[in-house]
């Protein structure tokens, strides 16, 4: 069953060369020390950036996003000019165009021993981007996703900060284990107060009576493609509802869909045993995919 992180296979990836510390380099001999922060404590941050017809996408919103949680771990990664000129050596050297999915990843580097203090880093950042041909699998667009409710919960700012990329996932991991002898694509989790936050990779959103509701964002992923459709949601009149919803909200849902830098818009088919009733993909999330691909073609004039 394809999932929203499902992709085409494609056979070009397999001589990409990826970017590791300055350096290009071929898959197999992609290595990095077992002494690295990211390795031994999941110490670093990440991006998923789309390159669309020669253009990185949302860029600005990706990086500002970067450096906040670069800034929030006290990770010294350099100017922007530096993230930017790794990207386009990685996508130039590969000749790559358009359907890229590029995944940025950068540790605290190499530490004197394996333990959780900061200041055992030998300064030195470890920096990986890896591109690959990745698009989607055209199946899921009518197949849709089966979600289903983890009692596993998300997270404030006071205890782990969901808003950071921080290479460590192991929440979200559990919550996507506990539902997976289930049949689900993705876990749907809710908050410390039992309100809908997000799916375990994704944001999540669904319509009612033709209102677009999602979380206040409080205690969901900082998803810029989540931004996007609020944004376009607003821009086009169409009624959306951000706020602390009951589980029993989602219900009601007449269609659903979750968002993500590699997927865009992906529908939902059913969630916790219930199959929205409208055909896959709904009219509301039919429009906002239609007015997203838009957005995105504008964004790479």
């Amino acid at each position: 069953m394809p999932g929203s992180q499902d992709y085409a296979p494609d056979p070009r990836n397999e001589n990409a060369l990826l970017y590791l510390n300055g350096e290009m380099v071929p898959r197999s001999e992609a290595k990095v020390s077992v002494f690295d922060a990211g390795f031994g404590m999941g110490d670093g941050v990440w991006e998923g950036v789309r390159l669309h017809k020669g253009k990185f996408l949302f860029l600005d919103a990706h990086l500002d996003r970067l450096f906040a949680g670069a800034k929030a771990i006290m990770l010294d990664i350099g100017p922007r000019e530096g993230i930017v000129a790794a990207l386009k050596k990685t996508t130039q050297t590969n000749k790559m165009e358009t359907g890229v999915h590029i995944r940025l990843m950068i540790t605290r580097g190499p530490k004197k021993t394996i333990n959780q203090d900061p200041r055992n880093a030998l300064g030195k950042p470890t920096m990986v981007v890896l591109a690959d041909y990745k698009e989607p699998s055209p199946a899921i667009v009518t197949m849709g996703l089966k979600l289903v409710t983890s009692r596993i919960r998300t997270t404030p700012p006071n205890m782990f900060d969901m808003r950071i990329n921080s290479h460590s996932r192991l929440n979200f991991i559990l919550a996507m284990i506990e539902v997976i002898d289930t049949g689900a694509d993705e876990a749907l989790m809710l908050d410390p107060n039992g309100h809908v936050a997000s799916c375990n990779a994704t944001n999540f959103f669904w319509v009612v009576n033709g209102e677009v509701h999602t979380s206040t964002g409080a205690f969901c992923f900082n998803g810029i493609t989540r931004d996007n459709v609020i944004a376009l949601c607003r821009e086009n009149n169409i009624p959306i509802k951000l706020a602390d919803f009951p589980p029993a909200d989602v219900t009601k849902a007449d269609e659903a869909f979750v968002t993500g830098t590699f997927g865009g818009l992906t529908p939902v088919r059913e969630i916790d045993g219930r199959v929205l009733p409208a055909a896959l993909p709904g009219p509301m999330t039919k429009r906002l995919r239609e007015l997203y691909a838009k957005l995105k073609d504008d964004d790479a004039q």
